[in-house]
């Protein structure tokens, strides 16, 4: 049960992004925070006594840091997923005035992506100022080439190395680890060294927040309390139990006037084979009351509820909380509800999502209940039609709410140093109602109802930049940016299928074609597969348990022979180039950890990607397939066809920037040198620098 849940939710962020087994859950967590809760207490008292001393070293520092800088505040503003085409097109018709402002008063170019062009890639990139050889991220699954099975590229939960047994009971001697694989330093970390405060907000790949001056609250590959990247669930009285790509529909039972059902949490790891922690419920369709754990609440159909605390208990007595939203769907003749995936409470977080830790708390307590998901829009849900377009567009915007409300608490409170936050908003729209804007696609439009869903994105992310531009002063600068931009998504691409058909990839024999995660592949006649979205491997002999290619001359033969069969990849049923280009991956990059990424990273022309099956190691009969699902718009592509968008309130004298020269452009504002190893250089052109704000 729990392996196939494993391969599940590891399938699922390879397809639609949006799950991910990362490790444990919140299990583990739970039965070491009696500890941790003490230290605490300890450590903070010990704090407290220090508090005026320290503050005081914080004031010199501070002034001493801020010394050689060019400005007083630097604000990046990111906008996921922002598509320069449809931007200008929008600001041209007048529809972004903020932007359009910008654009004619500061600058605007188009902003060179990452190759690949996918967001853990690119703003991990951002961050660093480096490449993915030199920050380990390369897709938003790596592979273990131990096993061939696929990985979270960008985190690792890992349960404690020290378990004291007795029977089935088990008690943690250490802590659960929680570990950022994300490699090379962040320029607010560099910056936070010379006491310049910078707060991120939601910036992805920050899932285990790291230690800096500063504050942070992370965002994609946040797992939620079952250790997932969003497992929803459906409870209904239509049918028996079933499993659906990212969630799981559960029975409510008739009980009187009535209705019963079960709230799965994470695995109690204090007795073995317990199985999940759960909370009971009731919900009376006559009245339209939740009953949960000591509180009524009101539900109205088609709508949110506000967020559930969810209080779980392990066997031992151990506690952990998170919260959900229920949506109530239908009452007559058969009741359903849905339920969000239960995030880690903010206010009690099982895993650490903030640093400082109580920065979560602090905020939750200011602003009220969040979400803490990497992903809180349930792309899966939606896909699966759990959720119709409504109540998905609903979610977004409770999701923008909340994250405008810090933003606009952190410009009102940031007077120097850095203020970074990324919405998004256009991303998960345009993923999943690209479809409105490509005839071609096969699930094109629908009722039409939310036909300009997009646009009407895209004008609430120019409302967010008006509020930024309010803060922006003349000792200010600020960015608007996006990681990428978008296209659309109207057939798969199987690649294993292709290296089968071609000879490159073997099954063993009797093995059915379509199993996941490569099984059934004959590793001692295989010399290349594909994995995740936009990588292809080499089977290569001393680096695969089971390679076949031997390094060196053979490797760059193979490597030159693949690159010239898939480049202009034909789809002969569409009469189109599925694949533009193929890259070699030393011939991008140079660093540590390229060896820990593809070989050749796959340049998928406009209106192709991996193919949903390909990007979890399934070998079909198919190379091409259409997609026919909600998720219609994608970036996976050539990185030529998806640049995101820059600008600025300032001119910009680079003429082709690039993600990786924004940190490097952060450090020097403040009067910091980027140190040797940032691949990207300042977007200004200092020498003409005529003082400092």
């Amino acid at each position: 049960m729990a392996r196939g849940r494993v391969a599940r939710t590891l399938l699922l962020v390879a397809l639609g992004l949006q799950l991910a087994y990362i490790g444990p859950g919140a299990g583990f967590a739970v039965l070491g925070s009696f500890l941790s809760a003490l230290a605490g207490l300890l450590l903070g008292t010990v704090s407290l006594l220090l508090w005026p001393f320290r503050m005081l070293g914080l004031v010199v520092r501070r002034r001493r840091g801020f010394r050689p800088a060019r400005i007083r505040k630097l604000i990046f503003l990111g906008l996921d997923g922002l598509d320069p085409r449809l931007t200008e097109r929008f600001m041209d018709e007048g529809k972004l005035p903020n932007l359009a402002r910008l654009r004619q008063e500061g600058a605007y170019r188009r902003l060179r992506t990452t190759c690949p062009a996918l967001s853990p890639v690119a703003w991990s990139t951002f961050a660093t100022g480096v490449s993915p050889a030199r920050h380990n991220i390369f897709d938003f699954l790596s592979r273990n080439p131990k096993t061939y099975l696929p990985e979270l590229s960008s985190a690792r939960v890992r349960a404690p190395h020290r378990v004291l047994r007795l029977g089935r009971l088990r008690i943690p001697l250490a802590r659960s680890s929680v570990e950022l694989r994300r490699k090379s330093q962040t320029f607010w970390k560099i910056l936070g060294e010379r006491q310049i405060g910078c707060t991120i907000l939601r910036v992805p790949i920050t899932f285990p927040p790291e230690r800096f001056n500063g504050k942070l609250l992370s965002a994609m590959c946040t797992p939620d309390l079952k250790g997932t990247q969003g497992s929803f669930a459906e409870f209904t009285t239509r049918a028996v139990e079933a499993c659906y790509e990212g969630g799981t529909r559960y029975p409510l039972q008739r009980a009187g006037n009535h209705l019963e059902g079960l709230i799965e949490g994470p695995e109690d790891a204090s007795i073995e084979g317990r199985g999940s922690l759960t909370v009971p419920f009731r919900f009376v369709p006559r009245d339209a009351i939740l009953e949960i754990q000591g509180q009524s609440i009101p539900l109205r159909l088609g709508a949110y509820s506000p967020w559930i605390k969810l209080e779980f208990r392990t066997a031992l007595g151990a506690k952990v909380t998170g919260i959900a939203r229920f949506l109530l769907k239908e009452t007559q003749p058969e009741c359903t509800l849905y339920v969000s995936p239960v995030n880690l409470d903010p206010e009690r977080p099982a895993l650490p999502i903030s640093h400082p830790r109580h920065y979560a708390v602090y905020l939750a307590n200011l602003l009220g209940p969040f979400a803490t998901l990497g992903m809180p829009e349930d792309t899966w849900a939606l896909n699966e039609g759990i959720l119709d377009e409504e109540a998905f567009l609903r979610q977004v915007e409770l999701a923008q709410e909340e994250r405008e409300a810090m933003f606009v608490h952190a410009l009102e409170t940031t007077r120097r140093g850095v203020l970074a936050c990324v919405f998004d908003a256009a991303d998960r729209v345009q993923h999943m109602f690209y479809r409105y804007l490509d005839p071609r696609h096969p699930a094109f439009g629908s009722d039409g109802k939310h036909a300009l869903a997009i646009e009407e994105t895209y004008r609430r992310m120019d409302a967010t930049v008006g509020v930024a531009l309010a803060y922006v002063d003349p000792g200010a600068v600020l960015f608007v940016l996006s990681d990428h931009g978008f296209c659309g998504f109207r057939r798969g691409v199987n690649l294993n299928a292709w290296l089968h058909q071609n000879g490159y990839l073997a099954l063993k024999d009797g093995a059915a074609a379509g199993a996941r995660y490569l099984q059934g592949v004959d590793w001692s006649r295989t010399r290349a597969y594909a994995l995740g979205l936009a990588g292809l491997y080499l089977n290569l002999r001393g680096r695969e348990a089971q390679g076949a290619v031997e390094p060196g001359r053979e490797a760059q033969a193979l490597k030159r022979e693949l690159i010239a069969k898939l480049s202009n990849l034909r789809d002969e049923e569409r009469n189109e180039v599925a694949i533009r280009r193929m890259y070699a991956t030393d011939a991008l990059y140079r660093g540590p950890y390229l060896e820990g990424g593809p070989d050749l990273i796959v340049g998928f022309n406009e209106g192709y990607r991996t193919s949903w099956g390909a990007a979890v190691g399934q070998v079909t009969d198919r190379v091409f397939e259409d997609n026919t699902k909600a998720w219609s718009g994608d970036h996976s592509v050539d990185p030529a066809l998806v640049p995101g968008v820059l600008f600025s309130n300032r001119r910009i004298d680079a003429e082709a920037p690039g993600l990786e020269d924004l940190a490097p452009t952060a450090l020097a504002l403040f009067g910091v040198e980027p140190p040797e190893w940032m691949e990207g250089k300042p977007v200004f052109d200092f020498s003409r620098d005529t003082g400092k704000s």
